[in-house]
């Protein structure tokens, strides 16, 4: 069953979380040899647990352009395999310093510091390996094209920079929101917008379509963000899975803390609006991809 035969947002999220948990079981490594413990601790932090919304986001874009369900499955498993990296890495005590993840310890109290690097290097690796196979796409222009996206949407001018500048965010109180939202186009949405214009790359779109949908995720996640720097301040560890308040303590700027609760919600509402118009070109085709939208600022984790 595809992801196209689903017209409920919540199934279909559903769908895709289970479809891609599958394809990376059997994409990640595993055994008894002497480094099996970076296996352990690659399957610990990527396997059971997450929304897959980046992944959700591949599949649905897929769908518009009739690409087949291995290239997408294939290409879902390594955005996940990137998030699940910049996760482990985001954890660790040199970062944000966080004991919980997905509602279990973070991967370096389940392993120890140095297992969690190295499996958060590996699975950054691993995915650029699944890219890069000709199961994922035979024509290697396509395999090419998707490598270059993934590694600049994680890189140092995307994820990686986005980072870095939060990090520096937690001495600099008075960023400006123009700041703070060059910073989460880094830091969140470049990963975003890869999982939204993959399977426009995977189906050799035209450029305006793929623009469409670049447009998609430029204010989508920008929404994403807003609405998790709500939940940082409303949020329970029980319902987020990691520690909340963590921004408000650290004294870091967030949407939240410039523009207070009330209008940022009111502006990932709109962002949320907008993103969904973005999609006029598709029609009804896209109407999962529209209740994504409406789902990311209603989200309560």
């Amino acid at each position: 069953m595809p992801l196209s035969s689903h017209r409920d947002f919540e199934a279909a999220l559903s769908f895709a979380a289970s479809s891609v948990e599958h394809t990376m079981d059997r994409l990640l490594p595993k055994g008894d040899t002497d480094e099996a413990r970076v296996f352990d601790a690659m399957r610990y932090s990527s396997l059971g647990g997450g929304k897959r919304l980046r992944a959700f986001f591949v599949l649905a874009s897929a769908t518009l352009f009739k690409v087949g369900a291995l290239p997408a499955m294939r290409t879902a498993s390594a955005i996940e395999f990137v998030h699940a990296y910049s996760l482990i890495h985001d954890d660790l005590p040199a970062m944000d310093d966080d004991d919980l993840r997905r509602g279990k310890p973070s991967c370096h109290k389940q392993f120890d510091e140095a297992t969690a690097i190295l499996a958060g290097d590996a699975l950054q690796a691993l995915a650029f390996e699944v890219l890069a196979h000709e199961d994922t796409h035979g024509d290697a222009a396509v395999r090419t094209h998707l490598v270059s996206d993934l590694a600049k949407a994680s890189g140092a001018q995307g994820m990686v920079g986005g980072q870095m500048l939060d990090l520096l965010a937690e001495t600099r109180p008075n960023l400006s929101i123009g700041a703070i939202t060059r910073l989460q186009r880094l830091k969140t949405g470049a990963l975003i917008s890869f999982s939204c214009t993959a399977g426009a790359i995977l189906g050799k779109a035209s450029e305006p379509l793929r623009a469409s949908l670049s447009a998609y995720a430029h204010d989508l996640g920008l929404a994403f963000q807003i609405v998790d720097d709500l939940l940082d301040i409303e949020g329970s560890a029980e319902e987020l899975g990691k520690t909340p308040g963590k921004d408000a303590a650290s004294g870091k700027a967030t949407f939240v803390s410039i523009l207070g609760s009330e209008r940022a919600r009111a502006q990932a509402e709109l962002l949320a609006r907008q993103a969904a118009a973005h999609l006029e070109p598709f029609g009804e085709a896209a109407e999962l991809l529209r209740q994504a939208a409406r789902f990311v600022v209603a989200r309560r984790a």
